[in-house]
């Protein structure tokens, strides 16, 4: 009946086939219920199937309390209300076990994912679950450089998951009011009819007034008190199976993305020295790109120098073949420059 285990990571890795292979190190802290939400979900449909045994057996009292002996119009009308709220909220309590299996299912799957040591511990996550929510946010958080409080995350999800069960924590203070509502009503017509049998003007009629208003006053109180125990008992176990669910993630959060994604005073001194000497190489490099600069100007100013020399020299060779050839062919000075 009882199908919850609270065992430690390293078991329920094991159940998932790794064999402890490729574990990380911190798994083995973690303290895990797994299956709470399926067990309450199998409690709860046993003890239905109780009360419907029970029901069935007691057929003919029932029938004597609830149609044979009412109040007309008003019997049937508060019981039918109060099975009405009794079957909403018990329709919100199986969405929400159901929504919470979703969520351990998920977060053995991170699990095993990061046991494994896949790149991606969301693969085959969910996006939608809490775990996966609580990752992506982490690792945003961390692109941005942002300090992670993990106080501060841990309220956040406890307030939005309080919000979801704010129906059934409604229909749960509700149901008992609705019991003691139907036996005032119920006791209200059974004055009455007793009024009538103290005036002499009722007759019989008034004493079946009596015997029908505290009929119903008992109906609706033995409603709503079953439907309240039922119900309120599955209530507390929510509250069990959410607080359940919170305490996991935030052990996986503690266990695993903190010392992934936290950013500490030492990890930022680590990084503000990493930048550091990340700026030192570029300053050197753009010193070492200056004095080559320096060089190859200094090397362009001794070819243009080279090259002056080189053009006098050109020059004074040129003269030299004039001075020959005049010589040569025995010209004057102005035919030379003629």
């Amino acid at each position: 009946m009882n199908g919850e285990e609270k065992i430690g990571a390293g078991e329920l890795l094991d159940e998932g086939g790794v064999s402890g292979r490729g574990v990380h190190p911190l798994l083995d802290s973690l303290d895990l219920r797994t299956g709470y939400s399926s067990s309450i979900l199998v409690r709860m449909a046993i003890i239905a199937i109780v009360i419907t045994g029970v029901v069935i057996w007691q057929l003919d009292l029932i029938r004597d309390i609830y149609i044979r002996h009412q109040i007309e119009g008003i019997g049937p009308l508060i019981n039918s209300s109060i099975l009405v709220l009794f079957a909403a909220g018990l329709v919100r309590l199986i969405v929400m076990f159901i929504r919470y299996s979703g969520e351990e299912a998920a977060l053995k799957r991170f699990i095993r994912n990061v046991s494994r040591d896949f790149t991606d511990p969301l693969r085959r996550v969910s996006a939608n679950s809490l775990i996966s929510r609580r990752y992506t946010l982490m690792r945003a958080m961390y692109e941005q450089r942002v300090l992670i409080n993990h106080s501060a995350l841990a309220s956040m999800l406890l307030a939005g998951e309080s919000t979801r069960t704010s129906m059934a924590r409604f229909i749960n203070n509700i149901l008992i009011l609705a019991g003691v509502f139907g036996t005032i009503v119920s006791l209200s017509v059974a004055l009455l009819g007793a009024s009538d049998l103290l005036t002499g003007t009722g007759g019989t009629d008034g004493m079946s007034t009596v015997l029908s208003g505290m009929s119903t006053a008992l109906s609706t109180t033995i409603t709503a008190i079953v439907c309240y125990l039922y119900f309120g008992y599955f209530f507390l176990k929510l509250r069990d199976v959410q607080t359940n669910v919170v305490n996991s993630i935030e052990q996986v959060t503690a266990a695993l993305l903190i010392p992934r994604f936290g950013l500490r005073s030492e990890t930022v001194m680590q990084d503000v020295a990493a930048l550091a000497y990340k700026m030192q190489k570029l300053v050197d490099k753009l010193e070492e790109a200056q004095a080559r600069y320096s060089a190859s100007g200094q090397k362009l100013l001794d070819a243009v120098s080279s090259y002056g020399i080189r053009g006098q020299s050109i020059a004074a060779d040129i003269s030299t073949i004039k001075q020959l050839l005049r010589s040569g062919f025995r010209l004057h000075d102005d035919e030379g420059k003629a």
